[in-house]
């Protein structure tokens, strides 16, 4: 039997020094696999230092990136220099801050990373890990808009709603949810809900337990459930305001 470990890992938000005690904390082995589920920038101070440390850790292990609805913001502005406004007020400015000292190559090999960023990821267990969610009842590959997979709630939202009395065998089970074994999303903290830790609902997984705001950064071993966190992210940060 495989000794190999998976590790899924929530939104970092700028929080370089939040990911690197989560990733001591993990320790990973060379047969690992690493999941990210987006939204590496826009935050804390260090966003463009997360993508270097990603980069990094890309060249030893075996990573998966999902790209988040702030990756694709950042994306846009590596590539044009477009500043959307809402996108400043949200945590892009401080991103931009952290490119400053960066060279032109660097830059450019940042665009690329986010470039191959994925949209979502299936593993051979048939579990899928989105940013978000997807509205198809056909799966995400039937999406008809690639925003859907690093904005929607309504995937969330359904599972946390559903009542617990109906088994996956009922007409009234929703059908997104029936099509994997589990999902595992970031994009809503579980702080929404005063939790601290991810959050269960269905055979959904969130992993962003506001590691942008006052929580921890949060990663799971996706076979055992063991979840590591590191420390209150703004305790890495004094000083700074949190998104």
């Amino acid at each position: 039997m495989s000794d190999s470990r998976t590790f899924v890992i929530g939104d970092i938000h700028g929080a370089l020094r939040a990911i690197q005690q989560l990733m001591e904390k993990i320790d990973p082995r060379p047969q690992d696999k690493l999941i990210f589920l987006g939204d590496y920038v826009d935050g804390w101070s260090e966003s463009a230092q997360v993508i270097t440390f990603l980069l990094e850790l890309d060249e030893k292990h075996s990573c998966v990136f999902i790209k988040g609805n702030h990756d694709v913001l950042c994306e846009a502005w590596l590539n044009n220099s477009l500043q959307d406004k809402t996108w400043l007020f949200n945590g892009g400015s401080s991103t931009i801050t952290s490119y400053q000292g960066l060279t032109p190559q660097e830059k450019e090999k940042h665009l690329a990373f986010f470039n191959r960023m994925r949209n979502y990821y299936v593993d051979d267990q048939n579990r899928l890990f989105i940013h978000a969610g997807f509205t198809s009842m056909h799966g995400p590959d039937k999406e008809q808009y690639e925003s859907v997979y690093s904005k929607d709630r309504t995937l969330w939202e359904m599972a946390l709603t559903m009542d617990k009395r109906i088994k996956k065998d009922s007409k009234l089970f929703p059908k997104r949810l029936l099509l994997f074994n589990e999902i595992y999303i970031g994009h809503t903290p579980t702080l929404n809900y005063d939790i601290a830790v991810p959050m269960q609902a269905c055979n959904v997984w969130n992993l962003d337990t506001g590691a942008a705001y006052y929580g921890k950064l949060s990663a799971m071993n996706i076979d055992t459930k063991v979840i590591l966190q590191s420390e209150d992210v703004p305790s890495f940060y004094p000083g700074e305001k949190a998104r």
